[in-house]
């Protein structure tokens, strides 16, 4: 393990030693690569605990923020969040910040029926409801940030957006790319104009957990979390649920305007598309397919 490299990959070995040597009370260690995502490195621990390292100096200070906010949501939510409960320090063999989270229950979903994904509605309307209604000052006293990354700008990401469906088409990845060309042939820029909230800022169906009935148990990876526009989440909306489902979530949810509706569909086509080339460039046809699954729900307009 090189510490001076921009990006790390960290082995099993690596991450054994770092745990053992800062939290020995967990030793003997019975550890599992669980993933890599674009910013961590995820070990499962003892059956009981999720460590995530930094694979980069950005996903560090995102860590860090995580651990300051995290506690104050834990009782405040209707779904599981990761609970931070061991906090690993920068040293020689590792120059960032780690942490130990408490185990969320259920798996990331697969393709799920219609039945089973409308059975969610309630339960992440009042989630959102509730995240959405955090008071903005109380975030930024635990330095949770803003949106400095325009992650609902139309006219920002648009050209982002067309260069991955290109790419999407040019691997013969989608299966209706008619219906994706249409979209971005009648996409107009849409200025913001909504509240702020705090928002967990990269919802999509890799972050969200379900139990074996296929109903979304806990949220996680809350890296990005931020102060920003409520349809970076609502974007889960259209990615996740049919029209039915829509329609519960706001109904208890509540109103949104049409702009906020029209950003958050397109962050759902936009973060569905990127993950369907990822899911791609990982050779993992059941991520792929819930990627189609997910996208082809939020082309459905």
């Amino acid at each position: 393990m090189n510490p001076w490299s921009p990006e790390i990959e960290l082995s099993t070995h690596d991450a054994i030693c770092l745990i053992i040597n800062q939290f020995p009370e967990l030793s003997p260690l019975k550890i599992s690569l669980l993933g890599q995502g674009f910013d961590n490195t995820v070990f499962m621990v003892n059956d009981q605990f999720v460590f995530r390292f930094p694979r980069r100096t950005i996903a560090s200070d995102l860590l860090i923020t995580e651990n300051r906010l995290l506690p104050h949501l834990t009782n405040f939510l209707n779904l599981q969040i990761p609970e931070p409960v061991f906090f690993g320090q920068p040293c020689k063999e590792y120059p960032w910040p780690f942490t130990g989270y408490q185990v969320v229950s259920g798996v990331t979903p697969g393709i799920l029926s219609e039945t089973e994904r409308n059975a969610s509605a309630g339960q992440l309307a009042m989630f959102l409801r509730t995240l959405h209604q955090f008071p903005i000052e109380k975030a930024k006293s635990y330095d949770v940030p803003y949106d400095q990354l325009n992650r609902v700008s139309i006219e920002t990401r648009k050209e982002k957006l067309e260069e991955n469906v290109k790419k999407a088409m040019d691997d013969r990845l989608l299966k209706n790319p008619k219906a994706i060309m249409e979209y971005l042939n009648n996409l107009k820029i849409v200025e913001e104009n909504t509240d702020l909230a705090l928002v967990h800022g990269d919802l999509h169906f890799r972050n969200i957990l379900v139990n074996p009935q296929g109903h979304i148990s806990g949220i996680i990876d809350w890296g990005d979390v931020h102060i920003g526009n409520p349809a970076v989440d609502l974007s889960f909306v259209y990615s996740f649920f049919p029209h039915s489902g829509r329609k519960q979530f706001f109904e208890i949810y509540g109103e949104v305007d049409a702009k906020t509706q029209y950003l958050a569909r397109f962050k759902a086509i936009y973060t569905t598309v990127m993950l369907l080339r990822y899911a791609h460039d990982l050779s993992d046809s059941k991520f792929k397919e819930a990627a189609l699954q997910s996208l082809n729900m939020a082309l459905d307009d």
